[in-house]
């Protein structure tokens, strides 16, 4: 007599046969998510872009009309907010780039292994706090009354105080973790034994880094750019802590849904970070630094 397997059996048998379509019943839940509640919500803040408010009633009138773009467009105000935020995202990404490729290198090449994991716990450690915590501490460092404008007292100087400058330093801290770490990933990667024979050639130190080393991770600081650019150019809490009378974009966002009311014209705002950051995601992607996050 021939033994019937139970029907949870021939249901495993049936899906291990079609592996694709495992994939693609596990895919299902996240990707409905996914399309929901990410690419749903960008569809409805860019149809919400281009509506109004009536200026006696606040109520959201669903007139489709291009008047919120031009505003933005055409306002002097917003054009400099713009390059601002702009701006402060690139120099951040800069700054960030420059502290985080010697001690990313530091801990791939140099340190010992059990030197290496604690040294990546220390660098994801600042990850753990919060980050009003840490942009009030830095409040507080660049007070009139802070740390730093006491240490520079007896040379004759001064912090940079709140402002522009205030802005990058806090943002530059705050997002250096999410640089150090993929350009730490590519340089793990990295054979040394190319590093010693770029030495046995005769090249020397900044030559080795010009022409091997910075070629074959240049997609990992890419990887790190794309975080921080992305982070920076959205950010607004930090601008509003030490960032003084200074704006950007996320500003006009934030006071735009809030104080005045305006959900359309802020729609339109925060459409301008999405489509930078789309722009950047498509000219980096042939650079191969997305393989890296």
């Amino acid at each position: 007599m021939t033994a019937v397997s139970p029907p949870s059996h021939r249901i495993s048998a049936f899906f291990h046969r079609k592996p694709q379509l495992r994939l693609g019943l596990l895919l299902t839940a996240p990707m409905l998510w996914l399309g929901l509640a990410y690419l749903g919500a960008l569809a409805a803040l860019f149809i919400t872009a281009f509506w109004s408010t009536d200026v006696f009633t606040g109520k959201v009138v669903t007139d489709w009309s291009f008047d919120n773009f031009v505003t933005l467009f055409s306002d002097s105000v917003y054009r400099t907010i713009t390059f601002r935020t702009v701006g402060i995202a690139l120099l951040v990404t800069v700054i960030d780039a420059v502290i985080a490729f010697p001690m990313a290198f530091a801990m791939a090449k140099l340190a010992s292994p059990r030197a290496q994991r604690l040294l990546v716990i220390m660098v994801m450690t600042p990850l753990w706090a919060s980050y009003l915590v840490k942009a009030y501490a830095w409040r507080t460092l660049l007070s009139g009354n802070g740390v730093l404008n006491w240490l520079l007292n007896p040379l004759g100087m001064s912090g940079p105080g709140y402002g522009v400058t205030a802005t990058v330093i806090t943002l530059s801290y705050l997002w250096l973790p999410y640089m150090i770490l993929p350009i730490y990933a590519g340089l793990e990667k990295l054979p040394t034994s190319l590093v010693d024979a770029s030495g046995d050639l005769g090249a020397k130190s900044f030559r080795t880094f010009r022409s091997v080393i910075l070629p074959l991770t240049f997609p990992a600081i890419v990887a790190g750019s794309i975080f921080t650019f992305s982070l920076s150019l959205g950010d607004y809490i930090a601008v509003k802590i030490v960032g003084g009378t200074s704006q950007m974009l996320g500003n006009v966002v934030y006071d735009n849904i809030g104080a005045a009311n305006n959900l359309p014209f802020a729609a339109t705002v925060a459409t301008v970070p999405v489509v930078i950051m789309l722009v950047y995601l498509a000219a980096v992607r042939r650079t191969g630094a997305l393989d890296n996050l």
